[in-house]
């Protein structure tokens, strides 16, 4: 009996688990540094310790997000990761997790997020992830990827979306601000990761 209970719970928490596969899916350090630039924001537009509550809405909406599009991602990339030594074991490739359950998980967790976000901070808020989920979805995995070496640039306006959020959900307002942080973003801290990856293997 024991023994039974045991294994169910390892096929659900184990390394191997369910619950596991669907967190590798989910991408969480991409997740923790996107999180880290929208306290960044928030800690900017508050000059100060900014509310605790608020800080949790912003920060469970912006994990989300994140996993769901992150989990979209994978889903659409699922052809090139095989082929890539890196990536093929990931959950989707490794047969872990179907791929329509994958593109499923993420729809939902995006639609979650954007409900959380617009009760739960302002609609603002709200309304900036959705076009960074699709920017990132559509414009930089399915186009930008296949056929621009500077992809990682252009596409990091996706990346540059969490500060802004942050700064939106104690401001209630896109100021200038708020555009001058999406530029530092988008063109210093991702051009210099995509020199990294230039010398980077």
């Amino acid at each position: 009996m024991v023994g039974k209970l045991m294994g169910r719970f390892n096929l659900i928490v184990g390394s191997d688990g369910i619950l596991s596969q669907y967190i590798a899916l989910s991408k969480p350090k991409i997740i923790l540094l996107l999180l880290l630039t929208a306290l960044g924001g928030m800690f900017l537009a508050e000059s100060g310790f900014p509310n605790i509550l608020l800080v949790f809405n912003v920060l469970l909406g912006g994990t989300l997000a994140s996993a769901g599009a992150n989990a979209i991602n994978q889903y659409l990339d699922r052809d090139f990761d095989a082929q890539m030594k890196r990536t093929r074991k990931g959950p989707i490739i490794s047969g872990r997790i179907k791929p329509s359950h994958a593109w499923i998980f993420g729809f939902f967790l995006n639609l979650f997020a954007f409900v959380w976000l617009m009760f739960g901070v302002n609609i603002i808020a709200a309304l900036l992830t959705l076009p960074a989920t699709l920017f990132y979805v559509f414009v930089y995995t399915i186009f930008l990827k296949t056929i621009k070496t500077q992809n990682i640039v252009i596409g990091g306006a996706a990346g540059s979306i969490p500060p802004v959020v942050g700064w939106v959900a104690f401001t209630g307002k896109f100021k200038p601000l708020a555009c001058f942080i999406f530029v530092c973003y988008s063109f210093l801290l991702d051009s210099a990761a995509f020199l990294g990856a230039c010398f980077v293997d």
